[in-house]
């Protein structure tokens, strides 16, 4: 489309007040020789006139105008939710049949607009909001969008727009969906307290007459272990107790069952039917118990460690003076703290995490029925570390005990008195406990792996024979076992077979890392999960993006068997990355529930939100767009209809009717243009306008003399004395 556009400009050659006053001027003379009643005031004030109008620089202005077409943007939402049933083949169908009949339109171009999924949702209202910021408003035509409705940033929709707004909706009338819903669940939870997660399950869109008011089967597991199932009322909520049972990530998978097609149609999706949460099972306090058989150097290692956490309760007896003891003094008069024995192995023995026996002899303070408890509280789950010193190779050793049958190692009553520098075995470098501790020998002349100088030297330990069962993580003179780990039933035992680690807190011969390698035994003793030795660890740095780390006492590890939320498996090799340790990076394709397995180890893993937000809700509605819609005389249209008519209409007028055999929705042309040249021409030439001016003022001249020569006053007398004269 091209055509001219004129306009009057001016271009004073004077200031504009110079032209105003000659203007007036003219106008003043012209209105005084009126007053005067003189002929030819008329002729006068035009020649002012276009003697002011001449200062002014009239010229035509000329342009050349070239016509812009029309702009339409078509919105294809392609989020998760648009790929339930009929919803993709409706949309390809629109996307097609509008693209059609926009490209048969005169001077109009189609923008397309994809908008697929996203970690918060379908972000409809920013694409439509980017889209349409984008275009000059001039152009656009028409916004359409062939959606379910489903939006997730409703507050960046733009609040207007020049042009009809229409929402062409996906799905059916008939549909109807039924999910559950999370409405509180904590992140965190105290092991062994009970914890709450409160839910619901509703119904959407229009439930079949055969389900309404019936209940659905609620389906729980904890850690991917059997489930528990009961029957719960549809729209009420809520509230399901749990018990955490370890420290570290717990995923509870909540469900129901899908209902039974056979009642009425199936519902839109099931993958809203269920949820995965991970609550952090945090102790509420570590309580240990610390039994030290008598004082000594290192007695304050122990104390000190414990005290020095926060999250340790710690209680400590040192016996001071055994039954055996014959000093005379009577025991009325000893300020001495009487050992409760009873109270501690007997009544309130399954509230302690840890039993520490620090140099401990066996003297006739607890009866063999004591140890028995003792062992049993080992074998249903309880952990026992023992730090022995000579007395473990005397006829006093607990090994005589009825506690020995839980011990990891034998002494053969045989003490080495000699210096010698712990090393790790090949089982102590692949086990978490040990495995990287600081300055580590690696090396005949015990220098460290890390560079430095390596550990101090002890000076003594017991000889004992390991269960072949239990794992040597350090050994110390003559490669004897140092220190031995040992799972029994439920619990663990660990043994330090020397009392001389407080020299590494003295700082003998350079020291070692005495309280991390003590922090580490009395933790793993504790089923800490950042120190078991099986144990497949998930770090999720952001987004689907996992790091997968296999800890392991074997020399292999993998494949790794993931099961995707769609219950399709796929084997994820695993690398070596040190001793004990395999590691795999990996992508997640979706969000959800992962069951994770590898030999007899596994683990569940929840990735994403506890549900998936593009499934909240599935039933297609135009609740939130119907605003903009309305605003701009739009309309929505279902396309279980079919796809609409397009039309255009002028500005102002409706653009959504229902036609003879389906709906129409309409554009308005915007004939918008742009200038692309410009040409400027003076109305008159300069010696036109002084022909005119001197036109004008000679007409005036003229009309004043002509009046003079026919007025009384002339210069003869009149014809009456003329006459008169003659006569006389």
């Amino acid at each position: 489309m091209i055509g001219d556009a004129t306009a009057l400009r001016f271009d004073p050659i004077l200031p504009w007040w110079v032209v105003a006053v000659l203007a007036g001027l003219a106008l003043l003379v012209a209105g005084f020789a009126l007053w005067r009643g003189l002929r030819g005031w008329a002729w006068r004030g035009l020649a002012g006139l276009a003697a002011g109008l001449a200062l002014a620089g009239p010229a035509l202005e000329i342009g050349s105008r070239t016509g812009l077409s029309d702009i339409v943007i078509l919105v294809d939402d392609r989020s998760a939710s648009q790929d339930l049933p009929e919803r993709g083949d409706q949309t390809d169908a629109a996307i097609d049949g509008l693209s059609r009949q926009i490209a048969a339109l005169p001077d109009t171009e189609l923008r397309r607009v994809t908008v697929g999924d996203d970690p918060d949702g379908t972000l409809l209202g920013t694409a439509i909001t980017r889209a349409v910021a984008a275009e000059p408003d001039a152009r656009l035509a028409g916004v359409i969008a062939v959606t379910d409705g489903q939006i997730h940033d409703p507050a960046i929709l733009p609040q207007d727009m020049p042009a009809p707004f229409h929402v062409l909706l996906t799905g059916r009338e008939q549909d109807w969906d039924r999910r559950l819903v999370i409405e509180e669940a904590p992140a965190f939870g105290l092991i062994d307290q009970e914890v709450s997660v409160r839910l619901r399950i509703e119904d959407q869109g229009d439930v079949p007459a055969g389900l309404q008011g019936r209940s659905a089967n609620l389906r729980v597991s904890v850690d991917g272990e059997e489930e528990l199932s009961f029957a719960v009322p549809v729209g009420q909520s809520l509230t399901l107790p749990l018990t955490l049972t370890h420290a570290g990530q717990n995923v509870v998978q909540i469900g129901f069952e899908a209902p039974d097609p056979a009642q009425g149609d199936a519902e839109l999706t099931d993958r809203n039917n269920s949820a995965a949460i991970s609550i952090n099972g945090v102790r509420d306090r570590l309580r240990v118990l610390l039994v030290s058989g008598e004082p000594h150097a290192g007695e304050r290692t122990w104390r000190n460690l414990l005290k020095s956490d926060a999250a340790v309760d710690l209680i400590h007896f040192t016996i001071l003076r055994p039954p055996d003891k014959s000093d005379g003094v009577p025991v009325n008069e000893l300020s001495l703290i009487a050992f409760p024995t009873r109270e501690l192995f007997l009544q309130r023995i399954d509230d302690f995490d840890l039993i520490i026996f620090d140099r401990y002899r066996v003297r006739g303070i607890l009866p063999p029925d004591y140890f028995q408890n003792i062992t049993r509280y080992v074998r249903d789950g309880g952990a026992i570390l023992v730090a022995a010193g000579p007395e473990m190779a005397s006829v006093e050793s607990l090994n005589l005990s009825p506690l020995g049958s839980v011990l990891p190692a034998r002494p053969t009553g045989r003490i080495i008195d000699q210096p010698f520098t712990p090393e790790l075995t090949e089982d102590g470098r692949r086990h978490p406990v040990t495995a990287g501790l600081p300055g580590a020998p690696d090396g005949d002349d015990g220098s460290a792996s890390d560079g430095g100088d390596g550990w101090g030297r002890w000076l003594r330990m017991a000889e004992v024979e390991p269960d072949p069962q239990a794992q040597v993580a350090m050994t110390g003179a003559e490669d004897k076992p140092l220190l031995i780990l040992r799972r029994e039933g439920e619990g663990r035992v660990a043994m330090l077979t020397s009392d001389q680690v407080w020299l590494w807190g003295r700082g003998f011969e350079g020291g070692g890392p005495q309280l991390e390698m003590l922090r580490r035994i009395a933790h793993w003793s504790m089923k800490e999960p950042e120190l078991e030795e099986e144990a497949l660890l998930a770090d999720v740095s952001g987004g689907m993006d996992v790091r997968f780390t296999r800890r392991t006492m074997q020399d292999s590890a993998g494949p790794l068997t993931i099961t995707r939320p769609d219950g399709e498996t796929e084997e994820l090799p695993l690398t070596e990355a040190g001793p004990g340790r395999f590691v795999a990076d990996w992508t997640a394709p979706q969000p959800g529930l992962y069951h994770l397995q590898d030999g007899d180890l596994r683990r569940v893993l929840a990735l994403g939100p506890a549900a998936p937000r593009e499934f909240e809700q599935t039933v297609a509605s135009a609740d939130t767009l119907s605003p903009l819609v309305q605003k701009t005389d739009g309309g929505v249209v279902r396309l279980s209809d079919g796809v609409p008519d397009l039309r255009t209409v002028a500005p102002g007028r409706s653009a959504h009717g229902r036609g003879v055999a389906r709906d129409w929705i309409a554009i308005t042309p915007r004939e918008a243009a742009t200038v692309t040249g410009l040409q400027r021409r003076p109305i008159l030439p300069g010696w036109a306008w002084l022909l005119l001016i001197a036109g004008l003022i000679v007409a005036g001249w003229l009309s004043e003399g002509r009046a003079g020569r026919g007025s009384p006053g002339g210069g003869g007398l009149p014809n009456d004395a003329a006459g008169a004269g003659g006569r006389g």
